[in-house]
């Protein structure tokens, strides 16, 4: 199985030192004024991106892929009784999300395509945290449409539940390029350069069903390309056209205040407008690959990213 995240053991004992410390922070929330509240910590549209179904699943065990979350106490003493908490997939949430953006359109999941069985936790008295799993199977979805599972905290004992952390929002958005790719850096002049077989790989995180953002190598390694497309068609028959690139605007800033300016946009290598079919279009990145440069107080630099499937 592919699991995304945290292992049990390490979880309990990293989110139980983090809590334990915010806790003593005036920086968060006084919880002896506001009482206990339960929550996901890494819950919330404020954790939106990070709850995107993006790896490869694992396809010797069923093409699934496995997610592990915390469901955390929040209380200025560690409980003394332990804490029952009712989980649950809310499919009214899907309708609710879409109402407050344009960019995507979310279905809700199909039922076999995911796994929430352990819907009822018991945190024992004197912990805080308990680890909970939800299992997807990927292959079962439509890669041309978007889904949305919604699993929210539906009942804490008499507790108070969080308004912004009580959901996590986990989705798929139907791209047909979002995924894992191995990952090839040349920056001219030669420096922190890396190869294919150097095991390198960089995620394309879908935005939209037509636009999506990845990494490059440059610099501190995060500063994420913009790729937007036309596809035309659906299925094997589908073509891409109108690639367009730029570099993502905070990293733009981010950069600018380091020093360094972008003195040529982002381009696909050789990129000739047409019709391309879905392997030609793969080639875009890996044969071709992106390319751009920068000038900062060591001069000037001209970076290519290459990226395989």
């Amino acid at each position: 199985m592919k699991i995304k995240y945290i292992t049990k053991g390490l979880a309990l004992l990293m989110l139980t030192v983090f809590f334990s410390s915010c806790l003593k922070d005036s920086r968060y929330v006084d919880f002896g004024a506001s009482g206990t509240i339960v929550e996901f910590p890494l819950g919330g549209q404020i954790n939106f991106g990070p709850d995107a179904i993006t790896e490869a699943p694992d396809e010797s065990d069923g093409s699934t892929i496995v997610r592990q979350f915390a469901v955390n106490v929040a209380s200025p003493a560690i409980p003394t009784k332990e804490t029952k908490i009712t989980l649950a997939v809310d499919n009214s949430l899907v309708a609710a999300y879409n109402k407050t953006q344009t960019a995507v359109s979310y279905e809700t999941f199909p039922t076999d395509a995911f796994k929430f069985t352990n819907t009822s936790v018991t945190i024992p008295a004197g912990q805080r945290v308990a680890i909970v799993s939800v299992t997807f199977y990927k292959a079962k979805l439509d890669p041309s449409k978007s889904y949305m599972l919604p699993i929210k905290i539906a009942d804490a004992g008499g507790l108070n539940i969080s308004a912004n952390k009580g959901v996590h929002y986990y989705h798929f958005i139907g791209n047909d390029f979002a995924g894992l790719y191995k990952h090839q850096f040349t920056r001219t002049p030669a420096a922190g350069n890396f190869t294919y077989a150097d095991g390198e790989t960089s995620t394309f995180l879908p935005d939209s069903p037509t636009q999506f953002e990845v990494a490059g190598g440059y610099y501190t390694g995060d500063i994420r390309y913009v790729v937007s497309f036309t596809k035309t068609g659906t299925g094997a028959s589908a073509t891409y056209s109108h690639f367009e690139l730029s570099i993502n605007s905070d990293d733009v800033t981010r950069i600018g205040n380091a020093g360094i300016t972008v003195t040529a946009a982002p381009k696909i290598v050789g990129y000739v407008e047409k019709e391309y079919t879905f392997a030609e279009a793969l080639a875009l990145f890996d044969t071709n690959g992106i390319v751009y440069s920068v000038l900062g107080g060591s001069g000037a630099r001209t970076n290519l990213d290459q990226y395989k499937k």
